[in-house]
């Protein structure tokens, strides 16, 4: 003998289950902060004292990404310079970088010592990662480094 359901009562309990499974997964959704896009660049606070301005971006794909800065001095002049990118991805209240290629250079600074010009391109797999703790607020994204420093950006797309 087959059982029958109401249909109005069968609708309510394919709701019910459809939206318990969902749940799960719609609050990891809105807990993932959402980092598409092109974030500008403006402080570099050091873990030991100080900050400074810096300009540039930082752009994320859905699993790439790019950063381009300046570290600039109290006159607004360009002390130094890095251009890193790879691939990430997202892990609790933070993301890890995988760093695949790198270009930096520049002068010793407040919390930041001389760089000689480095340029590096590596292999995914030979790849350094570096996680990273990570805020959002609105429009303003804050990256807790493991050496201590923050970097803050600004706005998207």
């Amino acid at each position: 003998m087959i059982s029958t359901v109401p249909c109005g009562r069968l609708a309510a309990v394919a709701l019910f289950v459809t939206a318990s499974l969902l749940a799960p997964a719609y609050a990891c959704a809105q807990s993932t902060p959402d980092l598409v896009g092109s974030w500008a660049a403006e402080r570099y606070i050091m873990a030991a004292g100080g900050e400074h301005e810096v300009q540039g971006r930082i752009f994320f794909s859905d699993r790439d990404w790019q950063v381009l800065f300046f570290v600039v001095d109290e006159s607004g002049i360009v002390q130094r310079g890095s251009a890193e990118g790879g691939t990430y991805f997202l892990v609790g209240d933070g993301l890890v970088f995988t760093h695949l290629y790198n270009l930096s250079a520049g002068e010793a600074m407040p919390g930041l010592a001389a760089q000689e010009l480095r340029m590096v391109s590596r292999l995914p797999a030979d790849a350094p990662t570096e996680p990273t703790r990570l805020e959002v607020d609105g429009d303003l994204m804050t990256l807790f480094f493991p050496s201590g420093n923050r970097m803050t950006f600004r706005g998207r797309r």
